[in-house]
Order: structure tokens, then C-alpha cells, then sequence
């Protein structure tokens, strides 16, 4: 191994250039452990969630808008603030921004699993998304300055696999601790974690800065950015409350479109904005994105709403929930490296157009089991074909993305498709919302018909459609009545879960539909953004 660079700083850290090879085996090593657990709170955070979310309706009283807010809140800072962490860990020290990231985040944990309310579980997750943003793109960044070049690919490589199989372990675990202690177990589970990486990061983890920290940090796109995204959203998860042509619905999207267009407007005249459009003179990365935003829209809407189908509708428990998401990111796991040499053999866009067109299918495949059923007859199938699409899918769209600009600005490019994936799932939710609560309505509107049931039944009954089919039915009713507005409320939700499905299907292919017009003819992302 080359000699290291070693460069102390005034407080005695160690601090490392770009250039810099790791300190010795043993920190190599140990920067691995910390980047990999870090990130795996994050990571297993969002999946850990969406199977608790049925659990926060009947434990927290939580409407279908709350359960959004949820999920959106976190979702909404992350997105908007992903650019400007990897900013700060550049210019304030890598290490430093990192184990800050880390420390909000634990705190965050600590503060959802101690919630009373829906209110306070949004507030507390938008703080966990802050967290999420400063440690999320230190992790990479910390690995690329620390492994030379020719150790870099395995080091990146050692931490997907890791941070894969931890994912894909999440929901398992998160399942099992809510069934058998409480939902507010998923986010205390955070903590010992965190002691741990915050130990390694002061005890073995370089520092390191990134070259170009000259300029002013991009805040003014960063508050537009969030403002402008969340009045959006808030719009949105709102109309299912108050009509979608409601004047503060209206109102507050319309203001929303203003603060988004505010932001473009910044971006391009600012001198060190947070999202360079210069990037997407490349026709190769504006594709790339236009297709990630696509894809992970109709990823981001179905996992969402797929716990509440098996949990209400289907009678699975939280643990067996969790372990219907195994197959699909195991299946990821494992091919994605055979789906990055399928990109030396025929270049990106062949994959970006059949990886989609397969997740589709998948898609297709959810919206056909009813009520019942085996999970390896119903489920099973549309899982595994959704992540033999999405593994085909995933690598080559990195491949793309990196290589679509310069060597210098690889880092940059992968930072914003990474906050354009977070932003796809961050408005589909909202807006699949809208879609489901609209049908799952007309839907039990029509059933209610042919039921004799009372006036009085029908309003109480009205009150509690926003929970979807976590939807009471009536006191008072005989238990064939009972029965009946019960088995109305699950088809409702069903039929209302298929059109998700199919939409979702329709977004998978507009993906492989863009890959296909827009990429270059091998789509391999040739660099043509300067360095």
C-alpha cells in the first residue's frame, strides 16, 4: 500500500486530501463499518416505516393524509436538503458533517419513538430528514477519500452489498418488533447503532474536505427548494381532507409551482448553486433522470401503499409484511452485478428499456390478487418480477449518470439523481394518494347502495373513509350487516390498490419509453459535460 498523506489539524485530527490512501488497513476497515451502519439507518429507516404505517392508524388514530405526512416529512427534507449536506461535508470536513448527521439523526429516533400524537411523530421525522441529509452523502464521499483509486470500486462495492442486505433485513426485524414489543421499537433501534458509528468516526475515521469550498453555500435554493416542494405536497395530502378544489388546496399548489420556478430561476444565475443546470446540457444525464424520476415514482407509490393491502385487507402480520419486500431486494442484490455487465455488452439503453418494461409487469401482477389467497400464488410473483425489473434497471442507470459528465463532477451528477429519486417518491405518494382516496370512495359509494343500511350508519361511516381500509365499521349493526360493510370496504380498497397498480405499470413503462427516445444510441452515458 502507498504511503499516506497525513496532515493535522489544529484540534489533532487527522486530515486526509482527496488524494489521500487509507491511513492503514485497519482505518480502511473501520471507515467500512461506520459509512455502512450509518447509512443503514437511513436506509432501513424508510422501508422499516411503511410497515408500521398501518400499526400508526389503529395505535395513533392516524388518517391516510397523517400516514402520508409521516413518510412526506422525512422524505421532504431529505430531498430538499441532499445537495447542500454533501455542500457542508465538502467544505466543513466530511467526518464532521457525517457524525453530525448521525447525532440528529439518533436524536430524531429517539424523539419519534417517544411521540403521543401524529403531530408530533411529522414533526420529529422531518428532523430525522435533516439528519438523513447531512449523513447520506458524506457516506460515499467519506469512502472516495479514503480508498485510492484501484480500492475505491471494491470498497463502494463492499458497502452496496452490505447496506443491501441490511435493507432487506429491515422490514424482517421492524415487523417482528412491532408484533412483539411496539412501533416505537423501530425507531429506538436506531440508538444503539448510532453510539456505535459515532465511536468509530471519532476514534478511526479521517477527516476530509473537498477541494473547491470557495463561494457562498446555495441556502437560498435550499429554503425555495423545500418550500416550494412542500406547499406542493401539502397541497395535495390536503385535498383528500378538503377537495381537491378547495381554495387552500389551490392555493398553497399554486404557491408551491411559484416557489419551484423561484428555484430554477436561482439555480441558473446563482454562482455556486446547489444543482448546476449546466449538468443537463448532457442528454445523457437529463434522460438518465428523466427516467429515474419515472421509475421511482411508481417504486416509491407502491411500497407504500402494498403494507396496507397485506396488513388490513389480506391479514398478514407486521413480521410476514416485512418479509414480502425480502424477495425484492434480495433479487436486486444479487443480479445487479450481472446487470452491470450487461452494460459492456450492449451499452444502457437496451437495459433501461427492458429493466422497466419488466418492473411493469410486476406492477401488472399486483393489481390482479383479490382477497385471500397464498402469498407465493398472489404476492410472490409481482414482488419478484418487480426486482428482476428493477435489478436489470438499477445499475445501468448509475452508469449512465456517472458517466454522462466529467470525472470532477461524477460526485455532484450521482447527488442529483439521488435527490431526484427522493423527490419522484416524495410527490407520487401525494398524488397516488389523491388517486386512491378518489376511487376507493366511488367505489364503496357504489357498494354502500346496495345495502340497507341506515342513515345514521351511513354518516358515522363517512367520517372514517379517510383511513381507507383501516375504515371502522358501524356499531350497532347485525353481524350479517356487519359482515357485509366490512367485505365493502376491503374490495373498495382492493379495487382502489389495482388502479395504483396499473398507474404505477403506466409510469414504469414511460421510463422505458424515455430511455429508449432520449439516451444516446448505446447508452453508455459518454461523458459530454466538461470536467
Amino acid at each position: 500500500m502507498a504511503n499516506v498523506i497525513k496532515q493535522p489539524c489544529d484540534d489533532g485530527v487527522l486530515q486526509c486530501s482527496e488524494a489521500t490512501l487509507p491511513c492503514s488497513r485497519s482505518v480502511g476497515t473501520w471507515v467500512l463499518i461506520a459509512t455502512i451502519l450509518g447509512s443503514s439507518m437511513a436506509f432501513v429507516d424508510g422501508t422499516v416505516v411503511n410497515v408500521a404505517l398501518p400499526v400508526f392508524q389503529s395505535e395513533l388514530n392516524a388518517t391516510v393524509s397523517d400516514v402520508q405526512w409521516i413518510v412526506e416529512s422525512y422524505a421532504l427534507f431529505l430531498a430538499a436538503l441532499l445537495l447542500v449536506g454533501g455542500a457542508l461535508g465538502d467544505r466543513f470536513g466530511r467526518k464532521r458533517i457525517f457524525g453530525v448527521g448521525v447525532s440528529l439523526f439518533a436524536l430524531a429516533s429517539v424523539t419519534c419513538g417517544m411521540s403521543q400524537t401524529t403531530t408530533q411523530l411529522i414533526i420529529f421525522r422531518g428532523a430525522q430528514g435533516v439528519g438523513g441529509a447531512l449523513l447520506v452523502p458524506g457516506s460515499l464521499a467519506i469512502i472516495s477519500a479514503t480508498f485510492d483509486r484501484a480500492q475505491r470500486g471494491r470498497a463502494i462495492g463492499t458497502w452496496s452489498a452490505f447496506t443491501a442486505i441490511t435493507a432487506a433485513l429491515g422490514p424482517v426485524l421492524g415487523g417482528w418488533l412491532i408484533e412483539n414489543l411496539s412501533w416505537r421499537w423501530i425507531f429506538f433501534v436506531n440508538i444503539p447503532l448510532a453510539v456505535a458509528v459515532i465511536a468509530i468516526v471519532l476514534w478511526r475515521v479521517p477527516e476530509s474536505r473537498g477541494e473547491a469550498t470557495e463561494g457562498r453555500l446555495d441556502w437560498v435554493g435550499a429554503v425555495l427548494a423545500t418550500l416550494g416542494l412542500g406547499l406542493v405536497v401539502y397541497g395535495l395530502i390536503e385535498s383528500a381532507n378538503l377537495g381537491l378544489g378547495h381554495p387552500v388546496v389551490l392555493l398553497t399548489i399554486a404557491l408551491g409551482f411559484v416557489g419551484l420556478v423561484a428555484f430554477i430561476l436561482v439555480e441558473a444565475k446563482g454562482r455556486t448553486p446547489m444543482l448546476p443546470l449546466s449538468l443537463f446540457a448532457s442528454r445523457d444525464f437529463s434522460g438518465a433522470n428523466i427516467v429515474t424520476l419515472f421509475l421511482y415514482s411508481a417504486l416509491s407509490a407502491g411500497l407504500f401503499f402494498l403494507p396496507f393491502n397485506l396488513i388490513q385487507v389480506q391479514g398478514y402480520s407486521t413480521t410476514a409484511a416485512g418479509a414480502a419486500f425480502l424477495p425484492l431486494i434480495l433479487i436486486i442484490f444479487l443480479l445487479s452485478r450481472w446487470a452491470g455487465g450487461l452494460v459492456t455488452r450492449f451499452g444502457a439503453t437496451i437495459p433501461l428499456v427492458v429493466g422497466p418494461t419488466v418492473a411493469a409487469v410486476g406492477y401488472v401482477l399486483f393489481a390482479l390478487p383479490d382477497i385471500g389467497g397464498s402469498y407465493w400464488q398472489t404476492f410472490f410473483p409481482a414482488v419478484a418480477v418487480l426486482g428482476i425489473g428493477m435489478a436489470i434497471s438499477v445499475a445501468p442507470l448509475t452508469t449512465v449518470v456517472m458517466n454522462a459528465v466529467g470525472t470532477t463532477r461524477s460526485g455532484l451528477a450521482s447527488g442529483v439523481n439521488n435527490a431526484i429519486s427522493r423527490t419522484a417518491g416524495l410527490v407520487s405518494i401525494a398524488v397516488m394518494g389523491v388517486f386512491v382516496l378518489t376511487v376507493f370512495n366511488n367505489n364503496l359509494d357504489a357498494r354502500l347502495e346496495l345495502l340497507d343500511l341506515s342513515a345514521e350508519a351511513r354518516t358515522e361511516l363517512s367520517t372514517q373513509r379517510v383511513k381507507l381500509a383501516a375504515a371502522e365499521v358501524p356499531a350497532g349493526l347485525d353481524d350479517e350487516m356487519t359482515g357485509a360493510v366490512a367485505r365493502a370496504i376491503a374490495s373498495s380498497f382492493v379495487v382502489s390498490f389495482r388502479v395504483l397498480m396499473m398507474i404505477a405499470a403506466g409510469l414504469a413503462l414511460a421510463s422505458a419509453v424515455a430511455a429508449g427516445l432520449i439516451l444516446g444510441r448505446k447508452g453508455s452515458g459518454q461523458s459530454s459535460v466538461g470536467a
